[in-house]
């Protein structure tokens, strides 16, 4: 008698659904990227609109995945969404995309980043403090401690998610919690006691970057992305959720919702503490933050406490990622290895151990050509997965959102406009990072022409 292959298992609640979602948006970007957005805008005002035109674009992205997933509530996220959209090969590249730029790349910044904030007690992982260093116009490779460290990390977290969903999804219900109550500590202490000065917020500074300020603000937008991008992190474990037509669209709202106004607060308190000049191209802003509000010693517990809030983030991501290429694999749409469960643990071992690998070597990377890179592949896929949206509606058994058909376009048309100024303001002013998106967008096109003809032969 044949046995059905172990499948995935709905062992996952709202609860857990909502902590991956502000575990994959909270880390990485606000952690980092206000430093760089210091000296590329130069001007207070602009760094809090830039992070609150984000959280618009997010959140109708929320709104629109919402009724994506309701209508196709199956792991995989963009995968199912433009697979059943657009066509197999999109769908496709969609998740070969995902795996360098979705997963794989954000999990070595995050990791990068935590090696960051651990510099604050060992100055030898220092992202400065290579042993060596390659560069190419815009291209960089580093390598030193920094690496060492961040690539320590993925390893570790990559053999823990090996036993199970609801092992790892205790650990990440633990980090999410810790991650949230530090950001709120930090926001709260900081503004009450901590040694500030609001007239921060009315004081610019000489901008870094020589491009016009219009093409800059949408340059940094990349940056803003990879900060709220997991806002549909959710969708890629939809098949492991309980009642996922109701949790899912309520874990993407409210992750959104919530991280969203961290961020706006957390940017308040960065700003308060320390004039924009100072923080021009610092990594771990929050710990030149919390010096400046609390003093080195304090400082030091808040850079560790920071420094296991993206540990959270790295966990959530090397959960999430596999589950998209088992669904893909699971319809034939990728490697047949990345399909299989573990009869005991329930787990895509193959597909968990490979993403690991290529998170690792990614170390390797500048850490801001990963962050454009990232963003620029991120907002490319999810703008065409809610444009889907304007022809999908026209089905007479698709179920409609309230909160998507309130003015209907006007919720995608948030998302969509803004990511094809991205795409084009990237082609422009980024013309090597593009060229890279280009080149991963085409082998994921080869490889899937490549392997449609060799089971064409095959049969």
């Amino acid at each position: 008698m044949a046995t059905s292959a172990p499948a995935l298992l709905r062992r996952l609640g709202l609860f857990s659904a909502t902590a991956l979602v502000i575990s994959n948006m909270v880390g990485t970007g606000i952690f980092t990227s206000t430093g760089f957005l210091a000296g590329d805008l130069g001007d207070p005002k602009l760094v809090l609109i830039i992070w609150l035109v984000g959280a618009v674009i997010a959140l109708a992205g929320a709104f629109s995945y919402s009724e994506l997933g309701i209508n196709f509530p199956a792991s995989g996220g963009e995968y199912v969404y433009l697979t059943r959209a657009y066509g197999p090969t999109l769908g496709f590249m969609s998740g070969w995309v995902s795996f360098f730029a979705g997963f794989s790349a954000p999990i070595a910044t995050a990791a990068l980043a935590f090696s960051g904030y651990l510099s604050y007690f060992y100055p030898s992982v220092q992202q400065q403090n290579t042993w060596f260093s390659w560069s190419a116009g815009e291209i960089g490779i580093q390598f030193g401690g920094a690496q060492i460290l961040a690539a320590a990390l993925i390893f570790v977290f990559t053999i823990l998610n090996l036993f199970g969903v609801e092992f790892i999804a205790r650990i990440q219900n633990t980090l999410t919690s810790i991650k949230v109550l530090v950001m709120i500590a930090f926001i709260g202490l900081g503004l009450s006691v901590g040694n500030g000065n609001w007239s921060h917020l009315s004081e610019n500074t000489v901008r870094t970057s020589s491009t016009p300020i219009g093409a800059q603000f949408a340059l940094s937008l990349f940056w803003i992305y990879v900060g709220y991008s997991g806002w549909n992190a959710a969708t890629y474990i939809a098949e492991e959720l309980k009642k996922p037509e109701r949790n899912l669209p309520l874990a993407l709202t409210l992750g959104t919702v919530l991280v969203a106004g961290l961020y706006l607060l957390f940017n308040i308190v960065f700003i308060y503490a320390t004039p924009l000049g100072e923080m021009k191209g610092v990594l771990a802003v929050g710990s030149l933050t919390a010096k400046s509000l609390f003093g080195p010693r304090i400082a030091g517990v808040f850079s560790a406490l920071l420094a296991v809030s993206l540990m959270s983030t790295v966990n959530a991501m090397v959960t999430i990622g596999p589950r998209l290429y088992y669904a893909m694999a699971k319809n034939g749409a990728f490697l047949p290895v990345a399909a299989r469960i573990h009869p005991e643990w329930r787990t895509p071992v193959p597909a968990i151990l490979c993403q690991g690998a290529c998170a690792m070597l990614m170390t390797l990377i500048n850490f801001g050509n990963l962050m454009v890179y990232i963003g620029y592949l991120l907002n490319l896929f999810a703008m065409l997965a809610v444009a889907s949206l304007f022809w999908l509606r026209r089905r007479p058994d698709w179920q409609k959102l309230g909160v998507v058909s309130f003015a209907f376009p006007l919720v995608p048309l948030l998302f969509v406009v803004p990511g094809l100024w991205l795409v084009i303001a990237g082609l422009r002013f980024q013309p090597v990072i593009s060229a890279a998106a280009a080149a991963t967008l085409l082998s994921g096109a080869l490889v899937y022409r490549l392997r449609i003809s060799h089971r064409a032969l095959a049969s």
